[in-house]
């Protein structure tokens, strides 16, 4: 009984494999995956509007603007000094 019983569920599992669509290879589900929870997360993200980027966009301009004008200075200052040190002028 046992016996004919542990065949009928393995009848009954080749069933549902076999009416199971088949299933796409582990690598094209992962990359199915991938996309969902980019395009999830994507979803989640507060972007900013048009005057958040044009404000950030001006305080990055200037601060690259005071940063190079900073190192030109410097950059005079030191040549200078290492002209006077090292030629002696």
């Amino acid at each position: 009984m046992a016996d004919s019983h542990s065949e009928r569920r393995r009848a009954q599992r080749a069933q549902r494999l076999a009416a199971r669509p088949q299933t796409a290879p582990v690598e094209e589900r992962r990359k199915s995956n991938f996309f969902a929870e980019s395009w999830a997360e994507l979803k989640k993200v507060e972007w900013p509007g048009q005057n958040q980027v044009i404000q950030g966009t001006v305080v990055v301009l200037i601060a690259c603007l005071v940063v190079g004008v900073y190192l030109y200075l410097n950059d005079k200052v030191w040549q200078q000094v290492v002209s006077k040190v090292l030629l002696g002028q």
